[in-house]
């Protein structure tokens, strides 16, 4: 596929021989094709110039399941574990990493390719058919990376002791193994410009910062700034309406 779009799909067994100026050397997709939440697996480049990359070439790629690892947010390389890969049943199999490990933005249709609800689980999953009985609502290829188990059983469940959930620490995109890892507001600063608020934070996710000036008003929290983005290990965000004595009280949360 070549200069095209692609939203939950899966590429799969399939055998390309081009190379340049034309599309081919990806035997998957090539040549600018935007993929998102597809599976882009167990193609063949049989160009050697190219082999290396046999699923794609050229092609930006989000949450999708492909091989060698793409640089655009969400992806993993995880096997897709079909059901029956070598029978053409390319339906998931229960502890697949591509069960809820999509982006729902990118969903185009409200059901799969055999009609059934596009998501189920809170999450999309990756590729052409959806896992219609997930155990857990979190993606299981994350779950997977630290070694947690897929049956829903770890999902509101605390093991670093930071004060979030395995579920929160996903959202988050911070290590649920690690005490240091979590989403939290650092000591704020005074400067001329305003209040300066900073956070703990990771690159790949966008957050959303609120103020309060009395804690006692219903809604306590109005919001200051959405869409802020995520630097690796601290955000900023300098307050310039913070005039006065105060008090002023913050909260930031991860866009969803």
């Amino acid at each position: 596929m070549a200069n095209g779009t692609l939203n939950n799909c899966t590429v799969t067994g399939n055998t390309a021989a081009g190379g340049p100026p034309g599309p081919g050397r990806g035997g998957g997709v090539d040549n600018l094709a935007r993929i998102r939440n597809c599976i882009v697996y167990f193609n063949i480049a049989t160009n050697p110039v190219y082999a290396v990359s046999s699923n794609y070439y050229d092609s930006p790629l989000t949450y999708c399941c492909s091989a060698p690892l793409a640089g655009g947010a969400g992806n993993i390389t995880n096997a897709p574990l079909f059901v029956d890969q070598a029978g053409g049943d390319y339906y998931l199999q229960s502890n697949s990493p591509c069960i809820n490990s999509g982006y729902n933005a990118y969903t185009t249709n409200s059901t799969d390719l055999d009609g059934n609800p596009r998501i189920v689980g809170g999450t999309v999953d990756i590729g052409g058919y959806e896992f219609q009985s997930p155990a857990s609502v979190i993606s299981y290829a994350w779950l997977q990376q630290y070694g947690l188990p897929t049956d829903g059983s770890a999902d509101y469940m605390d093991p670093d002791g930071d004060g979030l959930n395995d579920w929160q620490e996903w959202i988050a995109g911070t290590d649920p193994t690690n005490l240091l890892s979590v989403l939290r507001l650092l000591n704020p600063t005074n400067n001329v410009s305003g209040v300066g608020v900073s956070w703990q934070s990771v690159s790949g996710r966008s957050y959303w910062l609120e103020r309060s000036t009395n804690l006692g008003t219903l809604p306590p929290f109005s919001l200051l700034k959405s869409n802020i983005t995520g630097q690796a290990s601290m955000t900023s965000y300098t307050d310039t309406n913070a005039i006065g004595d105060g008090p002023f009280f913050y909260r930031v949360g991860v866009q969803q």
